[in-house]
């Protein structure tokens, strides 16, 4: 299909959506899928019209450059148009990519300590400070589901939710390893040491999203465990719940009750499950787009947190910032994550040219 067919094609189907949603012979869910799909499409269309405004004011300022009284005025507004088009006619190509559907869901936040021990975990902890800085930035809310603490402070492991507008869309760009060098603060002989963190950013699965057969799960109960192997309570109110056949396993005991831990881990059970088959779509769709820095690999080495030298170096995008402090709080994350997304756009449109 030709760009302009594309885009007769956009117009059109936001003029069906009006129609309809006029009609009133809709049923609420009904009205509510149109008008976001409507919502959507809105300013596509308006960037469509300001482009196809500007290339006929283009034409109509080319034919008054033969007036002499106007010649002056029409090269200067001429010169400020035609440095706006090509911003315009981006927008259009960055409007035609497909839409991740995820981008607007809320996220399961997972950071789990790695190599180094006890520095790892500290710098597990690190990160949480960061996101829940960066959540704060943003106005985010950020819940803790679950969490494993070290001995001296750390976290083996914590499980957040953080819920807001477009969270997905941003943090899907943190899920990797995480390198920290550094004099940890249990070395006393001043060496400096490399550790790492693994971190998953999964998109909330709603009910919608994904029907799990209660038939496929199997459900454990037993006594919660604190640090050090004492227990939290007398009850068996730790949960445990295999997805057969995924095999998928949740376990949960941040809660007192069974009950509340066994909602929190269908939430989490859920969310993995909807995240293994969107990361399998995904990988079928761009089976070819091997450099993409949204790839989710939780397995790849995506950035280096010096302290020594104070730089933060993404080595997807090869960008490396001496503002080590201001990353780590959260206040500076976004400069990373823009550079990320800017990436990724500059990826999909070199596709859509392709």
């Amino acid at each position: 299909m030709s760009m302009s067919a594309k885009l007769a094609s956009i117009r059109a189907r936001h003029d069906e959506l009006a129609a309809l949603m006029s009609a009133g012979n809709l049923s609420g869910d009904e009205f509510t899928k149109l008008s976001m799909e409507y919502a959507e499409l809105t300013p596509v269309v308006e960037v469509i019209d300001e482009e196809a405004q500007t290339r006929q004011e283009i034409i109509d300022l080319k034919e008054m450059l033969d007036d002499p009284e106007m010649k002056d005025i029409a090269a200067e507004e001429l010169r400020a148009l035609e440095k706006k088009l090509p911003d315009l006619e981006r927008q259009i190509q960055l409007a035609l990519i497909p839409k991740d559907e995820a981008d607007s869901k809320n996220a399961i936040l997972e950071i789990r300590a790695g190599t180094g021990g006890d520095e790892a975990a500290l710098f597990a902890a690190d990160l949480f400070t960061m996101y829940k800085g960066y959540a704060a930035q943003r106005g985010w809310s950020l819940e803790v589901i679950e969490a494993s603490e070290s001995d001296i402070g750390g976290y083996k492991e914590i499980i957040t939710r953080i819920s807001g507008a477009n969270v997905f869309a941003r943090l899907k760009y943190e899920s990797g390893v995480h390198r920290v060098q550094r004099i940890p603060k249990t070395e006393s002989g001043g060496r400096i040491h490399t550790s790492a963190a693994t971190v998953a950013v999964l998109p909330e699965a709603e009910d919608v999203d994904i029907e799990i057969n209660q038939a496929d799960l199997r459900i454990d109960t037993y006594r919660s465990q604190g640090a050090g192997g004492q227990h939290v309570n007398t009850t068996d109110s730790a949960v445990r719940i295999t997805h057969v056949p995924t095999g998928v396993v949740v376990e949960m005991q941040e809660e007192r009750s069974q009950h509340k831990n066994r909602d929190k881990a269908m939430k989490i059970l859920r969310t993995r499950i909807y995240d293994q088959e969107r990361q399998r779509l995904a990988s079928e769709r761009a089976e070819d787009r091997k450099s993409q820095v949204g790839s989710g690999d939780r397995s790849e080495r995506i950035r280096t947190y010096n302290y020594p030298q104070g730089r933060v170096s993404d080595h997807r995008i090869n960008l490396t910032l001496y503002k080590l402090e201001e990353v780590v709080s959260g206040q500076a994350l976004d400069e990373l994550v823009d550079a990320l997304i800017a990436e990724d756009q500059a990826a999909a449109l070199a596709d859509f040219a392709a």
